[in-house]
């Protein structure tokens, strides 16, 4: 069994100095605590394969969050007030599944492009008004989420996201489908409700794994023919 170290909910307002000394831990949860700021000390927990931060107080976070190179499983940071993540996150090359949604981050570090393990990624309820080029060099990467940002376009290497399946870009600033997206070949799910669109290109059309895609509230007439394909296809549409 992970020795674990669950502290939920405890209206801790800080870390007790005692967890630092924990070095067996490998999850730790200090979920909705009123956490205004999180010790460097956090680095000593070098076996911990999942951290819980999220439903602080949180402003920002050490760079010795990147001496976890061992988190392998979940790293929770949504629902903080987080204005900027160290590079440092960059080391955590074996963590599957990152979240920092619902905070006030105005970008994302170029250094996520090295955490090679990530397959889901949460970036929704930010600030955020594109992505950094290094997001192209997260090969397993299937999930992500980043609804309700300001996101105006992405970057030409969103093309590399090979295995991405689900992209949710709901509720940004989009004018257009970003032409990078014509080469996702796992591509199931594309939902761009509540953008600025005035146009849906016709290549989406050829996207070859499109199970969904939701256009609703957004103000364009996409090709009839296009839409026919992929309904053809088995491809649910909704305008």
């Amino acid at each position: 069994m992970p020795h674990v170290l669950n502290l939920w909910r405890r209206q801790l307002g800080a870390v007790p100095g005692s967890v630092w000394g924990r070095g067996e831990l490998e999850v730790l949860i200090l979920a909705d605590n009123g956490l205004t700021e999180l010790s460097p000390e956090i680095g000593r927990l070098t076996r911990l394969t999942t951290l819980d931060l999220g439903h602080n107080r949180l402003v920002s976070v050490p760079d010795a969050l990147g001496e976890l190179t061992g988190l392998s499983g979940c790293l929770y940071l949504h629902d903080n007030r987080l204005s900027g993540l160290p590079d440092s996150l960059g080391n955590l090359t074996r963590l599957g599944y990152l979240n920092v949604g619902e905070n006030a981050l105005t970008a994302l570090p170029e250094a996520i492009g090295r955490m090679s393990g990530l397959v889901e990624l949460r970036a929704q309820h930010n600030r955020l008004t594109t992505l950094p080029d290094g997001i192209g060099r997260l090969r397993d990467l299937r999930e992500l989420w980043l609804r309700g940002n300001a996101i105006a376009g992405l970057p030409p290497s969103v093309a590399g996201l090979g295995e991405l399946r689900h992209l949710d870009l709901r509720e940004n600033a989009l004018a257009e489908l970003p032409p990078a997206l014509a080469g996702l070949p796992r591509l199931r799910q594309l939902d761009v409700r509540s953008n600025r669109l005035t146009r849906v290109p016709d290549w989406v059309a050829e996207l070859p794994s499109l199970e969904k895609l939701d256009l609703r509230w957004n103000d364009c007439a996409p090709s009839p023919a296009a839409m026919a394909e992929l309904r053809r296809r088995g491809c649910v549409v909704l305008l």
